[in-house]
């Protein structure tokens, strides 16, 4: 696992820069194994493949690359610095997924209830890498809205901004409304769009973006000519001008958060991080410590105890050993 700074991106490598000479920049678009697309700056895609044997590019991150000799694909030459980076956790295993991002939408439902846990990593996650979050709970109208709502109460208390809506398929008035709510919080930004199934993410795919599966197929084609059906994640364009984007990414389990140490990680939840320079012991890792301040906060009834179930959980995770 690489080291990573704070805000999620990886320390830089002392190796010996690439020679770009003759390269050409390009997008990273979609991304399959060790494969890649690559958009150029004219809108053109092609793919791409890694110089070496592991592959480190990831959607999102703009490259340098060149064609192969004789052929119609190209091969990444070097990956440009990243404002930021998000992994993902299969099992045991953390892998990079997204970078370069200005905001995350996480969005939940109603119905199905959502993973408390799942939505704290997710934030987590994009506080640690400087990514502004943006909480859509679809379904308002089902009758389990409230209790939805209560749910979400300690996050706007932390400040974190909540939109509420009911997104229905095409042809329905009140969908149209909250597309018309959606459209304005996507524009002029390259925005992650997660959710677990069932939350009605595709809806807002299909409706944004009405060629989507076209293109998804189009693009698997390209990979190897129907071998690889799907791809981990996919950018698209929502306007002419490419000025504003969603990134799907279809079968994301877990925000991996491995690069993250543990005694970190109370810092980047709003709500212990209000508590924590109180504690008797600067280095209290709010479990059973006396005087922990947060543990008292919890008491007093100033943060959640489900909060401070997930720290606790999520602590002794980044606490394990990793190989």
């Amino acid at each position: 696992m690489k080291r990573t700074h704070g805000s999620g991106r990886p320390a830089r490598s002392k190796d010996k820069a690439p020679n770009t000479e003759g390269t050409e920049s390009g997008l990273v678009v979609a991304t399959h194994g060790r494969h890649v697309v690559v958009e150029n700056p004219d809108g053109e895609r092609l793919i791409c493949h890694p110089r070496g044997k592991k592959s480190e590019a990831v959607v999102g991150d703009r490259v340098r690359w060149q064609h192969i000799e004789g052929g119609d694909e190209g091969v990444i030459v070097a990956v440009d610095e990243r404002r930021n980076l998000l992994w993902r956790q299969d099992e045991w295993r953390s892998k990079s997924f997204a970078a370069n991002l200005d905001q995350l939408l996480m969005w939940i439902a109603v119905e199905p209830v959502f993973s408390e846990m799942q939505l704290t990593r997710a934030l987590i996650a994009a506080r640690s890498a400087d990514i502004p979050v943006t909480i859509v709970l679809n379904k308002v109208d089902l009758p389990g809205a409230d209790t939805a709502r209560q749910r979400l109460a300690p996050y706007r208390a932390m400040g974190y901004n909540v939109v509420e809506l009911s997104l229905k398929d095409k042809g329905q008035g009140e969908g149209d409304a909250a597309r018309e709510q959606v459209l304005p919080m996507l524009q002029g930004k390259a925005s992650l769009v997660l959710g677990p199934s069932g939350a009605g993410k595709s809806t807002l795919i299909n409706t944004l973006l009405p060629d989507a599966r076209a293109e998804v197929g189009e693009i698997s084609q390209a990979l190897n000519s129907g071998r690889h059906t799907t791809t981990s994640s996919l950018w698209y364009w929502l306007d002419d001008t490419r000025t504003s984007a969603v990134i799907d990414s279809p079968g994301f389990q877990e925000f991996g958060l491995h690069h993250i140490p543990p005694t970190e990680l109370v810092r980047l939840m709003p709500d212990l991080a209000a508590h924590f320079a109180d504690c008797r012991f600067h280095n209290c890792t709010h479990r059973q410590e006396p005087g922990c301040a947060v543990r008292a906060a919890v008491d007093r009834g100033e943060i959640s105890p489900i909060r401070l179930s997930l720290y606790t959980d999520l602590f002794e995770e980044l606490s394990q050993p990793r190989w």
